[in-house]
């Protein structure tokens, strides 16, 4: 499939996106749930996992934990799903989540240049450690010991438990919503097609700009 055809082919959802008045009344209990929630709406996997309201109601309860209730700062949480959509190329999840990274404070260059998989230069090595952390598991499905050590000193075992959990769950969304080829709303600009899995390249320690 050529550049242009996996465009055109990421408009297209694969499944019907049910509207509320379109549900039953299990799948409207779960819509209401949501919309009502922290998430204040419905346009992510949930869209997909609706079909199967079992599925949507614990989908929809390990979400809100995940996203909302680690204990690392929301600054943090963000960058490694930011990381993983970006080695997905989850659209939807991409454009989710640089918003939510920028509004918790991650500097918009940082944002770019993941998004540009260019190296970022981060101010923090908190920062820096999150980002290897990800990027590490994702493209080898290893970390390396110096990096998982110094996640674990910063944060303890439950914060480098919460963070893999992270990775995994929003690796869960981004597939989801790769294999269904859910929608970006009209008129937001997409990350560029990929053929392949995105290889990132090691970010470091710098002066903030």
């Amino acid at each position: 499939m050529s550049t242009d055809e996996m465009k055109v082919a990421c408009h297209q959802a694969r499944i019907p996106l049910l509207s509320a008045e379109e549900m039953s009344p299990a799948q409207r209990q779960i819509y209401d749930q949501v919309v009502s929630g922290p998430r204040g709406q419905m346009i992510g996997p949930l869209r997909a996992a609706i079909h199967s309201p079992e599925l949507a109601a614990l989908w929809s309860e390990f979400g809100e934990f995940i996203r909302y209730r680690t204990c690392l700062p929301p600054r943090l949480n963000e960058l490694a799903i930011l990381v993983t959509a970006r080695r997905w190329t989850s659209q939807v999840e991409w454009w989710v989540h640089a918003r939510a990274c920028a509004a918790a404070g991650m500097p918009e260059k940082v944002i770019e240049a993941i998004g540009a998989k260019r190296a970022p230069v981060f101010a923090d090595a908190a920062d820096l450690e999150v980002y290897e952390f990800a990027r590490t598991l994702q493209q080898s499905g290893q970390i390396d010991e110096e990096i998982y050590t110094a996640v674990q000193q910063r944060w303890k075992t439950r914060g480098v438990v919460e963070l893999t959990a992270v990775i995994g769950y929003y690796t869960m969304v981004a597939i989801t919503l790769n294999a269904h080829r859910l929608p970006l709303p009209e008129g937001i600009d997409e990350l560029p097609a990929e053929s392949d899995l995105v290889i990132l390249p090691p970010g470091r320690l710098g002066a903030a700009s």
